[in-house]
């Protein structure tokens, strides 16, 4: 796979869900490009060992759907990293699997509460540091699934495909402020959010991809870094397809 040594250069990103998956992996790649990082995630343990690992600039331990923790976390990593150019929004749950009329309530309210209103909250404290640089990059993490619906995965469905939505609304309202928002829509990867799954519904996404196979995570976080970077500069609101050809729009 070829690297872009200088390609970030003197940005800044906020990654999400950073210590694991896909996060981990574009953290390495902006660092490896010669961009600065600051982690965010839930997990205490794993992202001491992704800090070292990646070699981030900062970490935060935080729950993105607490308003206030992501609040406090948007202020300690611009006053530790000096400036914030990129924000990936990567956090996210799969929550249960179940049919519409057994799923529990609480972990449709919590899978809710991640994907969306989490990745809201991001962007809420993260759009006015960005718009004061008059430079910006944000790049959502959403999925087939926000396309397509997959079955007993409704939370789930529902919450990306908001995140979907999110990413076109707010596009149009940055567009003439060098902020540019677009949103990857992976088909299933191979990634730690697996194990959330029962194998028969891994199975069932595997076999809607034409392909037929997994994707690979470098496949998605070579598209996050391109949209993350100044080499984008003409797309925004913009849903990008990375399916087997499983969606191709």
């Amino acid at each position: 796979m070829s690297f872009f040594p200088n390609r970030f250069a003197g940005r800044t990103a906020i990654v999400t869900g950073g210590a694991s998956g896909l996060g981990l992996r574009t953290a390495s790649r902006i660092v490896r490009e010669g961009g600065r990082v600051s982690l965010w995630d839930i997990n205490a343990d794993v992202l001491r060992e992704a800090k070292g690992a990646v070699g981030a600039d900062h970490v935060v331990v935080l729950d993105v759907s607490d308003p206030q923790a992501v609040s406090r976390a948007a202020q300690t990593t611009h006053d530790a990293l000096g400036k914030v150019d990129i924000l990936i929004g990567s956090a996210g749950i799969t929550g249960a699997t179940r049919p519409v009329d057994e799923f529990p309530i609480e972990s449709w309210q919590r899978v809710i509460d991640v994907n969306l209103n989490g990745l809201f909250y991001c962007c809420r404290e993260i759009v006015p540091m960005l718009v004061r640089n008059g430079y910006g990059r944000i790049v959502n993490v959403a999925s087939v699934a926000g396309k397509e619906g997959n079955p007993n995965a409704s939370a789930y469905s529902a919450s990306k495909a908001g995140v979907i939505g999110l990413t076109k609304s707010l596009g149009k309202e940055l567009a003439t402020r060098n902020v540019l928002v677009n949103c990857i829509t992976p088909a299933t990867f191979e990634s730690p959010i697996l194990s959330q799954l029962p194998q028969s519904q891994v199975e069932y996404m595997r076999s809607k991809i034409p392909m037929g196979r997994l994707g690979d995570v470098e496949e998605s976080v070579a598209l996050v870094c391109w949209l993350a970077s100044e080499e984008c500069s003409f797309s925004t609101g913009a849903t990008f397809d990375i399916s087997g050809g499983r969606t191709t729009f």
